[in-house]
């Protein structure tokens, strides 16, 4: 991916915008978490409601500690082990974590991401990412970034330019309390 994208994707997000960038399965769409204006955005190019909360990546677990209460989770060793990776795990939401992020849950999905142009990203950025996929909902994930730009247009405030990874289907998501497989 070519660093000055990624650096003006940061300087976006750390502004409030909303941002679309490739990771493991296809594009994604994403933004601060502490953001909520940004957050409503985001369902907004959706057209989905918030009742189904949204999915954090990061570069290094650290990142997700704002937004997750890890003490109650049962399988936090098969967690770690599995990050950077394609599977996502459902924690307690930390008190602060904003409802537009948890939807109607009391848990926040997270995870370490393996793609190295997301690491980046969030890196750069110095924040765990929302990581949603672009596209309306209903709709068939988008996996280029001409494809997002037709898709949405001046809706986004940037486009990464950059290759998804290898995975042919979304991440894994499993319940952090319990170690049941939610998807996948």
């Amino acid at each position: 991916m070519n660093p000055d994208s990624l650096a003006r994707a940061a300087a976006v997000i750390r502004a409030g915008g909303v941002v679309a960038y490739p990771v493991e399965a296809c594009f994604g769409l994403g933004c601060d978490p502490r953001r909520p204006a940004a957050l409503r955005r985001i369902l907004r190019m959706k057209r989905r409601g918030r009742a189904q909360g949204m999915i954090l990546i990061a570069d290094r677990a650290g990142r997700l500690a704002p937004f997750v209460d890890t003490f109650e989770v049962a399988c936090r060793e098969a967690m770690l082990a599995s990050w950077p990776g394609r599977h996502t795990w459902l924690l307690p939401a930390a008190p602060r974590a904003s409802r537009w992020l948890r939807g109607d849950h009391d848990s926040v999905a997270v995870r370490v991401t393996a793609h190295r142009g997301a690491a980046e990203l969030c890196r750069l950025a110095r924040t765990a990412l929302v990581s949603t996929s672009a596209n309306r909902s209903g709709r068939r994930m988008l996996r280029s970034a001409a494809a997002v730009r037709r898709e949405f247009g001046d809706e986004v405030d940037w486009v990464v330019d950059g290759r998804i990874g290898g995975a042919g289907a979304p991440s894994v998501i499993r319940d952090g309390r319990s170690g049941e497989l939610l998807r996948g």
